[in-house]
């Protein structure tokens, strides 16, 4: 297998990415700049990344038996995964035979799993989290329940961007959110955690990334979740010196501990001066989309970077910068985005269309980016772009 590490052979060495939605086709770009051979795999056709890639395969990351048939054909000498459905175990075993998983397989099994991190972070490292419980059934879902009290968070242990994930407020919510949880995790049925809501001042991620000269950090970035789902963000969020020093030590203290070359997404609860440990993603984050616009190197590029083992030189903040996702609604696979000259006639501003191939629900679909004087101004920005964008379905 090819060796990488500061020498590399431009169009022969390959990365295989295991989900190719927006985040992973914004990787598989930067990676094709550094003269990387792409192979993109998702459970459907014609994923974001793939529109970018050499070659695409079309399976369930959950058939351990098909990912690691195609990974043996392929040979690639990263194995970059992009999502949490994802037969981690597999990659394990693949990585203790020479295959090299970004950042690690360990890593991403620990990630992968919310019980993994959390276990990892509040027993192992000593962080502070909220207060927690796992639940297998439906009974035990209710004792979590009873210990932690309500109003508390309920998540698929397995899952993202707010999939299977709700809040208990009241006992008229609870077979709801069982319901829910157990249809919207990424593996079907299956552990939830439940979760004490946590007095915060407000939450951050901040992105982290181990490469071959240290550890680098970005600003700050704030943002706002609908349901679970990032709708907006913005950088850099205004933090207390000390604040953001204990961030930084958090995350620098996660991300040791789990290893290996890449970006990571700290999320983190900050009340005054006292962090609390959220969760870790070992990959690009969807807050941190304002990286686009807001830095030298995007999260993507700082990615693609780090893992190929390059040094990252320095990481600058141009402006204060907003991003507002476009959330489209209905069911259709023809879409037709409008006055996308209107859109971006404001100085300061770009967007990204993911090419999602069809909406079914709601989807995010694409992603408007916006630097100001302030972070107010760059929201306000990304608000007006949204209003003047007209997303129609067919």
């Amino acid at each position: 297998m090819t060796n990488i590490g500061t020498v590399f052979k431009p169009n022969s060495t390959k990365a295989m990415l295991l989900g190719s939605g927006e985040l992973g086709r914004e990787v598989a770009i930067e990676l094709k700049r550094l003269g990387i051979e792409v192979i993109a795999v998702d459970k459907y056709a014609d994923a974001p990344a793939m529109q970018i890639a050499d070659r695409s395969y079309v399976v369930s990351m959950l058939d351990a038996a098909k990912l690691e048939e195609i990974i043996l054909k392929e040979k690639p000498a990263l194995i970059i995964p992009e999502v949490e459905a994802i037969a981690t175990k597999k990659l394990v075993e693949l990585e203790s035979k020479g295959f090299r998983v970004v950042p690690t397989a360990t890593a991403v099994n620990f990630t992968m799993n919310r019980e993994g991190i959390r276990t990892l972070a509040a027993e192992k490292l000593g962080m502070k989290t909220s207060k927690y419980v796992f639940a297998d059934t439906e009974d035990e879902f209710r004792a979590a329940i009873e210990k932690i009290g309500m109003p508390c968070v309920v998540k698929p242990i397995m899952s993202s961007s707010g999939h299977g994930q709700s809040v208990v407020r009241k006992p008229e919510d609870i077979s709801h959110a069982w319901d829910y949880s157990q249809s919207g995790g990424r593996s079907g049925n299956g552990r939830v955690i439940v979760e004490g809501f946590v007095d915060f001042d407000y939450e951050i991620t901040l992105l982290t990334v181990r490469h071959s000269g240290g550890t680098s950090f970005c600003a700050p970035i704030g943002h706002q979740q609908v349901d679970g789902d990032y709708r907006r963000s913005w950088q850099p969020h205004p933090m207390g010196e000390k604040a953001l020093e204990r961030a930084q030590e958090y995350a620098k203290k996660i991300t040791d501990a789990l290893g290996g070359f890449g970006i990571f997404g700290v999320e983190m609860f900050i009340k005054g001066d006292d962090v609390i440990f959220s969760e870790v993603s070992p990959r690009p984050h969807d807050t941190g989309m304002v990286t686009m616009i807001s830095q030298n190197l995007s999260q993507f590029a700082l990615h693609a970077r780090a893992i190929l083992g390059i040094p990252i030189a320095n990481i600058e903040q141009y402006a204060p910068s907003a991003s507002r996702a476009v959330v489209v609604e209905g069911k259709s696979g023809m879409l037709e985005y409008r006055n996308i000259d209107l859109v971006l006639s404001r100085p300061n501003t770009d967007m990204r269309i993911f090419g999602k191939p069809e909406v079914d629900g709601h989807r995010r679909m694409a992603v408007l980016l916006a630097k100001g004087k302030t972070i107010e101004e760059a929201d306000r920005l990304t608000a007006e772009m949204l209003e003047d964008l007209d997303v129609k379905l067919f």
